[in-house]
């Protein structure tokens, strides 16, 4: 429990200092990087605004991500991840990637259909994949999650039964000595 309670406070850390990051993409060096290549390419102008509501959104997501983790990490150090309670966090996270997932779907078909070279729609690709992956991930780990949780899904006497084999050796002389055998269930 130490190592737990060691890596949360590690992780916490980190979130911390990935939220502040953000916070500074997402209204210092996004819009001024944007800004920045508009004046450089006035050609692409039009792209400013658009480019930087999608890239602030994303970023947006990711901060979604770090809070609902956050929230988590407190019910794993309270000792209670498997309650219901956690759900709601966890639906957080996987609603902040498919809302990202879906954005970066439309920005790889908008750019794949005016691209002249491979190589940004591919790079695009990699990454819809890679978010496609983790989503469907946190989907199978929600599930399990829920069967965790859900009384429904918790087992019932008589649905998980153990067998237990007891061997008795009675005392007494060697030709004497008998083997029970005992066949005990529990759950």
């Amino acid at each position: 429990m130490l190592t737990t309670q060691r890596a949360v406070t590690a992780l916490r850390l980190f979130l911390v200092v990935l939220f502040g990051v953000l916070v500074l993409f997402q209204v210092m060096s996004l819009p001024g990087q944007f800004r920045y290549m508009t004046e450089q390419s006035p050609q692409d102008a039009y792209l400013r605004w658009p480019a930087t509501v999608v890239t602030v959104f994303w970023v947006l997501c990711v901060e979604v991500v770090v809070v609902c983790t956050w929230r988590l990490l407190t019910f794993v150090r309270d000792d209670r991840i498997f309650s219901p309670a956690s759900l709601a966090w966890v639906d957080g996270i996987v609603w902040a990637v498919g809302a990202a997932w879906a954005t970066l779907v439309g920005v790889l078909l908008y750019v794949g259909l005016h691209a002249d070279d491979p190589g940004l729609p591919l790079l695009l690709f990699l990454v819809t994949t890679g978010v496609t992956v983790l989503g469907l991930l946190l989907l199978v780990m929600r599930a399990l999650l829920l069967q965790a949780t859900e009384p429904a899904h918790r087992p019932r006497d008589g649905h998980l039964m153990a067998i237990v084999v007891r061997i008795d050796v009675e005392p007494g002389p060697a030709q004497d000595e008998r083997r029970r055998v005992r066949r005990a269930s529990s759950v």
